[in-house]
């Protein structure tokens, strides 16, 4: 499906699943949507699975925003206590649209507990309370962290899934990717067509230096030494180390809440030739998240200039992380958008484009732990392996089985949105804003 018939389907007021690979537009879709929103006078809650990702469109967590918190299990009581709570009920009174992004990683029985709270503040008698929910990832992608041997269950088994009954639209076209190898490699490991030749194109990156000049970002499969080798590098340099400070501003709880998501640290220290990524995108600027340079230098305010991997000089100024809800900010943290890269970890580069990437594969524990590293970068030339598993290339056979039906599902809808009368599809897009409104 292309973006524009996504978009259309969207501005109808259907439920939908949007997903697609890596790379093929999807959080740009969906700021789209919003800012459409946005412009109607429409109540949209902005949301994610994780903190990080919510940080990538100026959301919150959907745990937060529906009050759920970290509960396994939802009870009248708690239902009571959110109803005492003036602001959670004029949350609802204004929401008129719920976007989930990075939904792999929200397990079903927490998508049902949304579903009742939404009902519970909205219409009992319709999904969601008769929210528009849109729901927004890639199974691929890495799936829901459990704990203690449970086995993970997707959004998709849920009751919530069913009830609300989305149209999927899948986008197949890539944004990311510009190098053919790449793309062939990516699209095997999603078809579970790994062959010798898909094989010895990766294992063609071992130990292979990357000839960019931009000393690359290390992606670890554990946590574990991610911060220990940043640290250390840090030291390695004889310069003065310069310091920023987070600053926050608006509701503190939910300040808490950004800061938690904000891949910028609370306290940023830097020196002249350290290893750095943006973390936040400003097309403006020329930076997205995952952006590499070196600082090559502090101007005469302090400021770092990073010199970057395609050669551009750019001062890097504090940038804010918001919590919106109705065209107003609730909260806010304010940080230069950078952080030491020389090594982070895979979970962390989900939703990332990454110009030169040094990955370790050889622990992988993870199906989708391979693909999500592999797809951060653009070229097979930005890649240097250090290593790699069985586990590394395999996929959720679940996931693989699914995703076909998906496609085929996409395609109907795709084919029966462009068979559509451009008045009718005027039509429901105006009675949609109308019931928003009303």
């Amino acid at each position: 499906m292309k973006q524009k018939t996504a978009l259309e389907i969207l501005k109808m007021g259907h439920n939908v699943f949007l997903t697609g690979p890596a790379g093929s537009g999807k959080t740009f879709l969906l700021n789209e949507y919003i800012d459409y929103l946005k412009k109607n006078g429409i109540g949209v809650a902005v949301t994610a699975s994780t903190g990080i990702a919510a940080t990538h469109m100026n959301g919150q967590t959907i745990h937060s925003w529906s009050g759920m918190g970290i509960s396994d299990v939802f009870l009248e009581d708690d239902f009571a206590k959110l109803k005492k709570r003036y602001y959670h009920c004029e949350r609802f009174r204004h929401t008129k649209v719920l976007i989930i992004d990075e939904v792999s990683m929200l397990h079903a029985h927490q998508l049902d507990i949304v579903n009742n709270i939404c009902k519970n503040f909205k219409n009992p008698k319709l999904p969601f309370g008769g929210l528009q929910v849109i729901l927004c990832g890639d199974f691929f992608q890495l799936p829901p962290v459990v704990r203690n041997g449970k086995k993970a269950q997707f959004v998709i088994e849920s009751e919530a899934w069913i009830e609300m009954d989305p149209k999927i639209c899948y986008l197949e076209e890539q944004h990311r990717q510009e190098d053919s190898a790449m793309l062939k490699i990516l699209a095997d490991i999603r078809g579970r067509a790994c062959d010798e030749e898909t094989i010895d194109l990766i294992c063609s990156r071992q130990n292979k230096n990357i000839k960019n000049g931009i000393t690359p970002t290390k992606l670890y499969t554990h946590n574990a030494n991610v911060d220990g080798i940043n640290n250390l590098e840090l030291k390695k340099i004889n310069e003065e180390p310069k310091i920023f400070q987070m600053t926050t501003a608006g509701i503190e709880q939910l300040a808490a809440v950004v800061k938690k998501g904000c891949l910028a640290p609370e306290t940023l220290t830097l020196k002249k030739g350290a290893v750095v990524m943006f973390v936040k995108n400003n097309f403006e600027k020329g930076y997205v998240n995952g952006t590499l340079g070196k600082i090559k230098d502090f101007d005469q305010s302090g400021m770092p200039i990073v010199k970057t991997f395609a050669g551009k000089d750019i001062v890097a100024l504090a940038e804010k992380w918001s919590i919106e809800e109705d065209g107003e900010m609730l909260a806010s943290v304010s940080q230069i958008p950078l952080r030491l890269a020389w090594a982070i970890t895979v979970h962390k580069s989900q939703g990332m484009t990454l110009d030169a990437v040094e990955m370790d594969l050889g622990r992988s524990f993870e199906y989708g732990m391979g693909y999500v590293a592999l797809s951060r970068v653009r070229t097979l030339d930005g890649i240097k392996l250090l290593g790699i598993n069985d586990i590394a290339l395999e996929v959720n056979p679940i996931v693989f089985e699914l995703d076909k039906v998906l496609k085929e599902l996409s395609n109907a809808n795709s084919k029966a949105t462009l068979k559509m009368k451009i008045s009718e599809k005027k039509s429901l897009q105006k009675k949609f804003l109308e019931k928003c409104i009303n």
